[in-house]
């Protein structure tokens, strides 16, 4: 696995709650996880954190599941 799916993998478990070999691609960040509006603000300041970056509210309106998040941080990393 590639270091920055790692480390979203771990964020995500964080913030939600769960452990990381809980968390599938497919899971949708709110209906799966049970993170709400505030959960995805914790959320996108520990990526920025985590990734030392910054991430476009465009950006982020677009993330829905779990997958979404790999798949952005994946262009970064």
């Amino acid at each position: 696995m590639m270091k920055t799916a790692e480390t979203a993998l771990n964020v995500l478990a964080q913030v939600s709650g769960k452990t990381v070999p809980d968390i599938l691609p497919e899971m949708h960040l709110a209906r799966d996880l049970g993170i709400d509006s505030p959960k995805s603000l914790e959320l996108l300041m520990e990526l920025e954190d985590a990734f030392e970056i910054e991430i476009e509210d465009v950006d982020a309106a677009s993330m829905e599941t779990v997958g979404d998040v790999l798949a952005y941080v994946g262009q970064i990393g």
